[in-house]
């Protein structure tokens, strides 16, 4: 059975609870009916599509991140993630700046390179990114059909 402390359960008590797809779709919604404004008629699927291909990585990255940081708790992100950063890496300063090249879509690869450039503790750098796994956290895209169908 997992446990978790009481501040992690109060935390996710206190954090809002949504759905990483359902706000997904509402974005690719709001970005179809804006580029229908823009052109003048129903894009269609095709706005639906090109919101998955353009912005689903980043969208679903932030809010992952957000996941991690304990703000929203997102339903069909792993749930013992919630809060990861708060539980072990309060104390480090390199994961601030981790984080923020992540936010800016950053891969592991360019994480680890920047980290050797800045010379900075590898094994810390590399422990984090472990933590992370910011490759074994990727969810596809599971709306775009169905409202593209819809539309």
């Amino acid at each position: 059975m997992c446990q978790t402390s009481p501040t992690q359960t109060s935390t996710m008590r206190l954090a809002p609870r949504r759905s990483v797809f359902a706000q997904g779709e509402a974005e690719a919604l709001a970005y179809k009916w804006i580029l229908s404004e823009r052109y003048g008629y129903d894009v269609g699927e095709t706005a639906i599509h090109r919101w998955v291909h353009e912005h689903w990585r980043g969208f679903l990255r932030q809010r992952w991140l957000e996941h991690l940081q304990g703000y929203t708790f997102w339903i069909e992100l792993d749930h013992d993630d919630f809060g990861l950063l708060l539980r072990e890496f309060q104390d480090s300063q390199l994961i601030n700046e981790i984080l923020w090249r992540l936010r800016n879509g950053w891969e592991n690869l360019d994480v680890l390179n920047w980290a050797l450039d800045e010379d900075f503790d590898m094994d810390e750098v590399v422990e984090m990114l472990e933590m992370l796994n910011i490759n074994g956290r990727r969810l596809e895209c599971q709306f775009a059909n169905r409202l593209a169908q819809a539309g």
